[in-house]
């Protein structure tokens, strides 16, 4: 038996039973961690989500996140390979990622409790999250999907309309919308948009970002608890941070990208019991041998511009305060 089938043998015991538990899930499902909400500190984890807040924050700590960028020739050569990918007709759109080197002042543990963020998560000191992008929520049967795909600075003159309008970002977001709602097709009944491309502004830094939204719901079989992880696993990977088609965008994705994206773009949540909130891992800090990269990326179609997309890239390096 792999790792992943016994996270979801698991998940699907506990689901059944109604326990609580935490899940994690890397971006190749390959080392997913389940663990009872009880041994949860002991297991050096720590999070909060709109429906588990820690309510642990600090706000007199300053916090300086310094960087010297992504290598341009290096991100240029990649964006080549991905839109030649595109143009050779094997996908419509590729979400492209990066690491990149920072240097902080902070270490995590201090750094968790100041940020700002819908969904944080600290792992054994490895790696923090802050991620503003919730992958699946189950409310009484019920599973919603809020994908995000656009984003501008928010002080952009005209900013809103500028995202609202523009004809890449309308084409992206309209296909990972029918991409995630082919995805909740798997597993649930009358599946519908209900909320389509509404804007958001989160804190990014010492700026705002805006960010485009949907939002996804379906119906779940009424024995759902028990084969959550079935329901769960049959989703992944993320199609907000892979593109379209997934399968043959995620082999274009390893084949592009010059390192493992780990737990980067995985999953993690609760279950209570009953109901379910998660995350997807985006605003990623990681702990690694040669010291903090940042994790950051955006999606790229036919309609692409290199410089746009790559000043998109970096501008996701940051720390939410407010």
């Amino acid at each position: 038996m792999t790792e992943q089938d016994e996270a979801i043998r698991q998940m699907n015991e506990w689901g059944g039973k109604g326990r609580p538990f935490f899940f994690l899930i890397d971006f190749d499902q390959q080392k997913p961690v389940v663990l009872p909400l009880e041994e949860m500190e002991v297991a050096g984890i720590r999070f909060s989500t709109p429906s588990f807040p820690d309510n642990e924050t600090e706000t007199e700590i300053p916090v300086f996140l310094e960087h010297e960028g992504y290598s341009l020739s290096n991100y240029t050569s990649q964006f080549q390979n991905v839109i030649d990918h595109i143009r050779a007709g094997d996908s419509f759109l590729v979400n492209l990622t990066c690491q990149t080197q920072v240097k902080l002042h902070l270490p995590f543990d201090q750094l968790y409790k100041v940020v700002r963020a819908k969904y944080k998560l600290l792992y054994k000191n490895q790696f923090l999250v802050f991620s503003p992008e919730t992958f699946v929520q189950i409310q009484d049967g019920v599973i919603s999907s809020c994908p995000m795909k656009g984003t501008l600075d928010a002080f952009l003159p005209d900013a809103v309309q500028q995202l609202t309008d523009n004809p890449k970002e309308k084409a992206e977001h309209s296909t990972i919308v029918d991409l995630i709602r082919n995805d909740l097709s798997i597993v649930a009944t009358d599946v519908q948009v209900k909320r389509f491309r509404y804007i958001e502004e989160i804190s990014a830094g010492k700026g705002r970002l805006l960010q485009a939204s949907s939002e996804i719901i379906g119906r779940l079989p009424s024995d759902y608890p028990s084969k959550i992880g079935d329901i769960l696993f049959a989703l992944l990977p993320a199609g907000s941070v892979t593109g379209a088609p997934k399968k043959r965008t995620v082999e274009i994705i390893r084949e592009t990208e010059t390192y493992k994206r780990g737990y980067y773009t995985g999953i993690f949540g609760i279950f209570n019991g009953r109901n379910l909130d998660s995350a997807v891992l985006i605003r990623f800090l990681e702990n690694t041998p040669s010291g903090v990269v940042y994790k950051s990326g955006g999606g790229i179609t036919a309609q692409s511009d290199l410089m746009q997309e790559y000043d998109e890239m970096i501008q996701k390096i940051y720390v939410p305060l407010h």
